[in-house]
């Protein structure tokens, strides 16, 4: 599982086994099965409507009793790095150890000495190797021959998979693909049975909010549970790029993942993947992929393997109202571009930091989530028609879409070296203040006192006065300003001048490119009265 500071758990594995590393998925082609005539798919009702067929919802147990045998429970050993585990953000606060001491459970992770059991061995930078982890979560079949839906954190770094049936049988499985964007993975069991009972993804029908559905999982290693509850809302983006997730009320906790939600006539509507939970445990509110979202992707990684979207490039964040009230722009809601791959197809396409892209391809975007998705659709070299705002005025801006790397590879390009806080100081001098910031320039001697990249321009924070909305933002000492007002900056008088074009316009506000550890972000600041 993946703690994440928002206090959403990715998953719910029961166990210590936790696996961080991020591998592409590898490519696989399914291979040629002969299906047995007399498998059965459990079928479900036809009723066009969900009006609650007769019994419902005094009991769930004949739904249960027709779907249960389709899902299984998945023991996953796997093993990985302690120095891998601490670099995670959020699991200082995990709700349970996961990395024991000499083999054993304890408190906490201690150091790195702590964590290294005698058995472990090293890896091959040296650092301390942890002993096989063990862990658990669920799955489905959704072809008689033994294709398994799980998610993703399930069975990443698995070194071997066990498939638990409900009548306890035990079947060795392998990886077929596995896609990181949403979460998913197919495993094989091994060998040529080809009666698995199996369920199938609804994607016609769709359940109201309201309406009851049921999970069934190996919640804490606890094999065919079943919980109900409700569709609690759709639509629900909880910091993930690629899906809008179902959220219902069904008890969903460690060991739940991958496993299926299903509505009351037995069909398969989404995939459980994640629960809210500032404990750990289930307090009502988990998270399904939607089940259209999951055929699609699932039958592309049998297919193939692996999963391949659109990329152009370019480092975007939600365009706030503040943003927009800082800019004049009035209720206008889009994606702000704050940087460039260099060379990248955004850069080749002639966006530019700064842009506000409102639509793509004809479907208007008012988040950075949907501009993301929206690219994600395109194949790559596919041309994208971006609408953007530049200067107060639209202009169409074309890029050629690239191929989107591997989740992993994006997190590391968020490494570039960078101006870092508490650099040494010069000197004191007399600055210019705006805004609440003293500003200098950055010159080639202050560039590489601050280790600054040399293609980076704009004016340099040398003090922050913290009763100042900046300061109140969290600018400081050694950040950047790039630009201000919609336009590159390059000295304190650049700053003051978009201050005093926003007051002209009326506006209590200016919007400002920072420049921070390899990175920039766009923050719109209040302009002091007086």
């Amino acid at each position: 599982m993946t703690s994440k500071n928002t206090g959403y758990l990715l998953g719910a594995i029961a166990g210590a086994g936790v696996m961080v590393a991020a591998v592409a998925g590898a490519s696989m082609q399914r291979p040629a099965t002969h299906v047995d005539p007399q498998a059965h798919l459990i079928k479900a009702s036809t009723a066009p409507i969900f009006a609650p067929p007769p019994g419902a919802p005094m009991s769930f147990a004949d739904i249960f009793n027709r779907v249960s045998p389709a899902v299984v429970s998945i023991n996953v050993t796997s093993r990985v790095d302690a120095s891998a585990l601490r670099r995670v953000p959020g699991f200082e606060n995990f709700p349970f150890d996961i990395v024991p001491r000499g083999g054993q459970g304890g408190q906490g992770g201690g150091d790195d000495d702590d964590a290294a059991p005698p058995q472990g061995g090293r890896t091959e930078r040296g650092q301390p190797r942890l002993p096989p982890q063990q862990s658990a979560g669920s799955g489905f079949f959704i072809s008689p021959d033994g294709y398994i839906v799980t998610n993703n954190h399930v069975v990443e770094n698995a070194e071997t998979i066990k498939v638990v049936l409900k009548d306890e049988t035990e079947l060795d499985a392998v990886v077929v693909g596995r896609d990181e964007g949403t979460d998913l993975a197919v495993i094989k069991v091994k060998g040529s049975r080809s009666n698995f009972p199996f369920v199938d993804f609804e994607n016609a029908a769709k359940p109201r909010v309201g309406d009851w559905v049921i999970a069934v999982g190996n919640p804490f290693g606890l094999g065919g549970t079943a919980t109900a509850g409700i569709i609690s809302a759709y639509g629900r983006d909880i910091g993930e790029t690629f899906v809008d997730y179902i959220q219902i009320d069904a008890p969903i906790n460690r060991g739940n993942s991958g496993g299926p939600t299903f509505d009351i006539y037995g069909r398969v509507i989404g995939v459980n993947t994640a629960i809210f939970s500032p404990s750990g445990g289930s307090v009502g509110i988990g998270f399904a992929i939607p089940a259209e979202v999951a055929d699609a992707v699932t039958k592309q990684l049998i297919s193939g393997g692996k999963i391949q979207r659109g990329y152009i490039g370019a480092t975007i964040q939600n365009f706030t109202p503040e943003m927009a009230e800082a800019q004049g722009m009035g209720s206008q809601k889009g994606a702000i571009v704050s940087d460039l791959v260099p060379g990248g197809p955004s850069a080749r396409g002639g966006l530019m930091p700064g842009d506000v892209v409102v639509g793509i391809n004809g479907v208007p975007v008012k988040t950075s989530s949907e501009l993301t998705r929206e690219v994600a659709k395109g194949k790559p070299g596919d041309t994208l028609r971006l609408d953007v705002i530049r200067d107060g005025k639209h202009h169409p801006v074309e890029v050629r879409s690239g191929t989107r790397p591997s989740e992993k590879d994006l997190a590391s390009n968020d490494n570039t070296p960078g101006v870092e806080r508490g650099a040494p100081a010069t000197p004191p001098t007399p600055h210019p203040s705006v805004l609440g910031m003293s500003l200098s320039t950055l010159d080639e001697t202050t560039r590489r006192r601050l280790n600054a990249p040399a293609e980076l321009h704009g004016v340099l924070v040398e003090g922050v006065d913290q009763s100042s909305d900046a300061g109140q933002k969290g600018l400081h000492r050694g950040d950047v300003i790039v630009q201000a007002g919609g336009r590159p900056v390059a000295s304190a008088a650049d700053v003051a001048a978009a201050v005093d074009t926003a007051k002209k316009a009326g506006r209590n506000g200016v919007l400002v490119g920072v420049f921070r550890q390899g990175r920039t972000t766009f923050l719109p600041l209040k302009i002091a009265a007086g």
